[in-house]
């Protein structure tokens, strides 16, 4: 059983054969997915999603890439969407210094406020962070243990890793892990502890090898696996086991679904 810890099944790029795209998941023993937003649109769309599909589950928040938009009133529909009962965790959310897309500060604004929101609702977060780890790292200690979630699509080192581990975060790989210059992200892989990790796709983008450069999706995830296992030298049904239980002790609002998830 797997845990897709981050996708945009939402996105424009599976318009034409969405149902399809799940339906391979689950044939490919995808039993859950966290369906990640990157702003308010999607937000709610993201929401509506999840009520209708029963392996679907929802996150809510704003990407660095659309800070511009924010307006102080979409706390309030943030709150009331991460109420829902299948929304699990606030994001996408953080920084990123590696597009102009966004001013920095203004980034840093709406990353802190809705670090706010998910510490007022003792819900987790899915943190985006490019080339900005300085600042992303120092606004998440201003929070100390009183933030959880998760690192998504980690490219740090191992020594950076420590850190994210210390503020009592989850790191996730994507496929990044298959490719050939991967070194940097294979030794973190190996430094961080099992009950640590996540799994994701971040699909449509990241496909892992042997489909890099093309659309990715959930279905991937075995391949990702299969090298994370051998990377932590344990069997891939190990690997599974612990990545699936890891997913329920983060996102603890799915925690209701997971005996049916597993039938």
């Amino acid at each position: 059983m797997i845990f897709e810890s981050h996708a945009h099944i939402l996105a424009k790029q599976f318009d034409q054969d969405r149902n399809e795209v799940i339906q391979r998941a689950l044939e490919n023993g995808i039993r859950a997915v966290l369906n990640v937003s990157d702003d308010m649109e999607t937000s709610k769309k993201a929401v509506i999603y999840a009520n209708e599909n029963s392996q679907i589950f929802s996150s809510v928040g704003i990407h660095p890439h659309n800070g511009n938009d924010f307006k102080e009133e979409d706390l309030d529909i943030l709150k009331k969407l991460a109420l829902e009962q299948k929304t699990l965790a606030i994001g996408e959310i953080g920084l990123d210094y590696y597009y102009d897309f966004c001013e920095k500060n203004k980034q840093k604004d709406v990353f802190t406020k809705q670090l706010e929101l998910a510490k007022q609702m003792d819900m987790p977060v899915i943190i985006h962070d490019r080339d900005a780890h300085k600042d992303t790292i120092d606004i998440l200690s201003s929070f100390g243990k009183n933030i959880n979630g998760v690192m998504h699509c980690y490219s740090g080192s191992a020594e950076s890793s420590k850190i994210l581990l210390n503020l009592g975060l989850y790191i996730s790989f994507t496929g990044v892990i298959t490719f050939k210059n991967a070194s940097k992200s294979i030794e973190a892989l190996k430094a961080i502890p099992l009950d640590r990790i996540l799994l994701e796709t971040d699909c449509p983008y990241m496909s892992p090898e042997p489909f890099r450069g093309t659309r990715n999706e959930p279905r991937n995830l075995v391949y990702i696996a299969r090298k994370m296992a051998e990377v932590k030298q344990i069997s891939y049904e190990k690997l599974l086991e612990n990545l699936w239980d890891n997913s329920f002790n983060l996102f603890k609002k799915a925690a209701k679904y997971k005996q049916a998830l597993e039938i």
